[in-house]
């Protein structure tokens, strides 16, 4: 027993000793994982500068349109082509009310002009979600795959430990400690990577639903007050 505690205290432990001493196919998949771990981490980076920034600037847009300010000044302060869904939304709404206003309208025409402002508005939300949601299937996929990748490489290890058994006719802990700890490695650097991508993909999804669920709300009170406006012009 002695002898066995100073063969395994005598091996160095330390994770860059474990990656080394690894199978091939142990480190091809670690190597894997770590990689699909960094390529999560710039995702969830990005998205998260990404909601900080298009949440702030909603904020902001918000507070205009609520302050009171007539909109075709709002409108014209955002430009012919705004980068932002919230003045999209606008310019789409004020464009077609000026429209409207240069010739005279029936109820049917006034119907058929809020159809082609909500058809619109759908459209520009439908887009700005796909685009703040783009990315995130690469969190699903690395918090889906990540833990089998890693229960791969566990496997292939511990068979490589079993060959290790049968190659020396030893089963000491000492002959075996070396490959269990590479192939339990494996599964670990599997749930290292695929925990933060489940966590964040979780929060990003939701984080994207709520932005469309503002935008359609945005987009819901816009076209109230347009559609005000027309009853109050007819």
């Amino acid at each position: 027993m002695d002898a066995v505690q100073s063969t395994l205290s005598s091996d160095n432990f330390s994770i860059i000793s474990v990656f080394m001493r690894a199978d091939w196919v142990v480190k091809g998949v670690m190597v894997g994982l770590v990689l699909a771990s960094l390529w999560s981490w710039t995702v969830i980076i990005d998205k998260w500068f990404r909601f900080s920034a298009l949440n702030k600037e909603a904020d902001q847009f918000e507070d205009k349109v609520g302050s009171g300010r007539p909109l075709d000044d709002i409108a014209a302060e955002a430009g012919e082509n705004p980068a932002g869904a919230m003045p999209r939304i606008l310019q789409l709404a004020m464009r077609t009310w000026r429209e409207s206003r240069r010739a005279a309208m029936d109820e049917s025409q006034v119907a058929f002009l809020m159809q082609r402002i909500d058809r619109g508005m759908d459209i520009i939300v439908a887009r700005e979600s796909a685009r703040v949601e783009a990315g995130l299937s690469s969190l699903a996929i690395v918090a889906t795959a990540s833990p089998f990748i890693g229960l791969f490489g566990t496997v292939w290890g511990i068979m490589h430990a079993f060959q290790s058994i049968a190659a020396q006719k030893n089963t000491s802990l000492a002959v075996v400690a070396p490959s269990i700890a590479e192939a339990l490695f494996a599964t670990a650097v599997g749930l290292a990577a695929a925990i933060p991508a489940y966590i964040f993909y979780n929060k990003f999804s939701a984080d994207a639903g709520k932005f469309a669920d503002r935008l359609g709300g945005f987009a819901d009170e816009l076209a109230a007050a347009i559609a005000k406006r027309l009853s109050e012009r007819g």
